[in-house]
């Protein structure tokens, strides 16, 4: 087999109707409390409790440069043990399942860890809990993820997708509010956030049908070279999956930015640590309902016109606009102006990014390694922005930034136009589409 030569390969026809998978009216709602929870334990901290706990140890850029030191070594976690999950539960044979096995251990053994960066007193310690916290809640993310293709019929994915969609601004939105209901900077924020994580994992695999896998010994060897191949599919091979893990790798980093709203509500308003906890709840609130139409609307009418890039192209573009009113903002009327539009961005976006990105895996016997390879496009973003922000807020402040982050945006939704469209993955020249391995 050459390595060099795009292969396309005819789609899979499989037979939904005798697969053993879970009712949707009971899949629907674990994939969304599973996502909820994953998103509750990791994006609340980095929306709010981290700045708090940094501010609270250290003094302004101080403050700024360890948020960014946290968060990139943090998002390296995610990026190597999103993918390592991913590969680990494909190939679980627990009774228990091979998805809802690391489901629950990732949501509970998270939990612990986040009541125990509670307790840190150095930036050091707060890094090696949060890489921590990163890796495991990593594990479920990998396991719900890998749900969609292993349980939602094809025609089912658009729905499904703009339904979790919604998660990544329903958790933090949640989490935030749960946080400011006890005092703000207490340890208590962080032990309320992760009874909640925990228990969002539990209700998750309670209500998934998750039957018990066969695998030969040999094939369940996970060995050095497994290991690395984890983290690679060749996209010379499988052009269509490397365009879309561009896509989402540069569309996420326009998202990414929401981690400093608080340091920049903080710096260029000169808004207290007390009142930013509100202020930011409050862009939450706004971003969530604008988020929660155009994921929903998105994603259906996706599946009702057979289209995905024009959702795509003009969520990167939205994301943009959105960061360059951030870019300038002189007042804090304007951030929320332009939080409502990243809002309606977002929600776009991830309504159909993770049906599209179903669409072009090279092989659906790995799907949830290589969703999780998908997912270090998410994770990524995480690490690189945080990394370059002082770089950037050096040289030019938020103005920079933000701006940076707009052309990412754009590029991104330049990229997407190299991704096949619905139904044009077989035949179409230099794409590989979903195959059997």
């Amino acid at each position: 087999m050459t390595a060099d030569i795009p292969q396309t390969i005819a789609p899979i026809e499989e037979d939904w109707s005798t697969k053993p998978r879970t009712r949707m009216g009971r899949l629907v709602p674990a994939l969304m409390v599973s996502q909820i929870g994953n998103y509750i334990a990791l994006l609340t901290p980095l929306q709010l409790l981290l700045t708090l706990h940094l501010t609270d140890l250290l003094d302004g850029s101080d403050a700024t440069s360890a948020f960014g030191v946290v968060t990139g070594f943090g998002a390296l976690c995610a990026l190597l043990f999103n993918p390592i999950g991913g590969r680990i539960s494909d190939l679980t044979t627990a009774r228990f399942g091979r998805r809802r096995t690391w489901i629950l251990f990732g949501a509970l053994a998270g939990a612990v860890a986040l009541v125990a960066i509670s307790f840190t007193t150095e930036v050091w310690q707060v890094v090696v809990l949060w890489c921590v916290i990163q890796a495991l809640f990593n594990f479920q993310s990998a396991a719900t993820t890998a749900l969609v293709p292993d349980q939602v019929p094809p025609l089912r994915r658009g729905g499904v997708s703009g339904l979790l969609g919604l998660t990544i601004a329903i958790g933090p939105l949640l989490g935030i509010g749960i946080a400011n209901s006890v005092q703000a900077g207490s340890p208590t924020q962080w032990h309320v956030i992760a009874a909640v994580a925990a228990v969002a994992g539990v209700i998750a695999v309670l209500l998934v049908r998750d039957p018990r896998q066969h695998i030969d010994r040999a094939a369940r060897r996970l060995d050095l070279r497994a290991i690395a191949q984890t983290f690679w599919i060749n996209p010379r091979r499988h052009p269509a999956f490397g365009w879309a893990w561009l896509v989402r790798f540069l569309i996420t980093c326009v998202f990414a930015s929401g981690t400093y709203n608080a340091f920049f509500l903080i710096q260029r308003f000169g808004i207290s640590t007390a009142d930013v906890g509100a202020i930011v709840l409050g862009l939450s609130l706004l971003s969530v309902a604008l988020l929660a139409v155009s994921s929903v609307v998105a994603g259906y009418l996706s599946d009702l016109v057979k289209r995905q890039k024009p959702f795509v192209v003009g969520a990167g573009l939205l994301g943009a606009t959105g960061l360059l009113l951030m870019a300038f903002a002189p007042s804090v009327t304007v951030v929320y102006v332009a939080t409502a539009i990243i809002g309606l961005a977002t929600g776009a976006f991830f309504a159909i990014d993770l049906a599209m990105c179903v669409r072009v895996l090279p092989s659906s016997k790995d799907a949830g390694k290589d969703l999780a390879i998908i997912n270090i496009a998410n994770s990524l973003p995480q690490s690189v922005v945080p990394f370059l922000a002082p770089v950037l807020l050096m040289l030019g402040g938020y103005t920079l930034f933000f701006g940076f982050l707009a052309v990412l945006g754009v590029l991104g939704a330049v990229a997407v136009l190299r991704v096949p469209e619905i139904g044009q993955e077989h035949g179409a020249p230099g794409v590989a589409p979903l195959t059997r391995s």
